[in-house]
């Protein structure tokens, strides 16, 4: 008995992992739509709450930071620093959180047919990007009142910003996503670096205080969270520009070219990480689920 030719051909169940999602922008598009359409189905305020919800994180802040421990006396136009920060760090816990819990979300569809896994933290963290824009146009539109004109640099900064935090949530969603699956207590890992990515950022204070109280090593530490980086291109982007400095290049750390490739490597290594341990645990998916 002579076998047939079993070109193009490829084992069940396995793919080419992210690439995959490349050959599937229907069923992405679908997922990212079902996923848009019930955030806040049966919701009175709907898509208000995209507005709502950071606009009263940012009062609390402010209140506390700026109103209590009078911060805003050393930080000019600091709501507006506070904001850029909180924004970038807003993105992050969503689109982490959302590619976490992705997988179980959708048990119903993984355990009944076979598409690539990694669709459900992908889509999810475009969902999270998605409901990133208005807090971004709010964002824009105070700093375009206090004078806030884009350059190349500044839309470079924030676009910089941008991947690293985009890079960061995906590579720890694949991790904590596949994780999560099998072992539940990843979810409580996660909400302890959620909590954590505010305060182990310059959010809710300046990157010199953090300078000023450190030594030399402990700083250099510090500066490796690839989310530090990222909230200080956010400042450089859209808080800067509205300060009185001559130059507002020099808001920025002094290694912060060595801390963007730092970043965008420990983003790229983290990827990889991730979809390793993803692609070895989404084997058992649909038995675990």
């Amino acid at each position: 008995m002579t076998s047939g030719d079993l070109t193009g051909f490829v084992t069940p169940g396995r793919g080419r992992g992210i690439l995959d999602v490349l050959g599937h922008g229907y069923l992405l598009r679908l997922l990212i739509r079902k996923g848009t359409a019930t955030r806040y189905r049966n919701s009175v305020l709907g898509w208000t709450w995209s507005y709502v919800k950071p606009a009263a994180q940012f009062f609390i802040y402010y209140f506390v930071m700026g109103v209590v421990l009078q911060f805003h006396r050393d930080v000019e136009n600091f709501a507006v620093y506070l904001f850029a920060g909180v924004v970038a760090i807003n993105l992050f816990n969503e689109a982490f959180g959302n590619a976490t819990s992705s997988i179980v979300d959708n048990r119903a569809l993984v355990r009944k047919i076979y598409l690539p896994r990694e669709l459900f933290p992908i889509a999810s963290i475009i969902i999270a990007f998605i409901h990133f824009l208005p807090q971004v146009a709010i964002l824009l539109l105070a700093c375009i009142l206090l004078g806030w004109t884009p350059t190349l640099l500044t839309l470079g900064a924030f676009l910089l910003g941008l991947l690293i935090v985009l890079m960061m949530s995906l590579g720890l969603g694949l991790f904590f996503g596949a994780l999560n699956v099998r072992y539940r207590d990843a979810q409580n890992f996660v909400e302890i670096i959620r909590m954590l990515s505010t305060w182990a950022s310059p959010v809710l204070y300046t990157i010199t205080m953090v300078q000023a109280s450190l030594p030399e090593w402990a700083f250099r530490l510090y500066m490796l969270n690839p989310l530090t980086t990222s909230v200080e291109l956010f400042h450089f982007a859209f808080w800067a520009p509205t300060t009185s400095a001559a130059d507002f290049a020099d808001t920025l750390a002094p290694s912060i070219g060595t801390d963007i490739l730092t970043s965008v490597g420990i983003g790229v290594v983290l990827i990889i990480i991730g979809q390793l341990v993803f692609r070895r645990f989404e084997r058992s998916f649909a038995q675990d689920l």
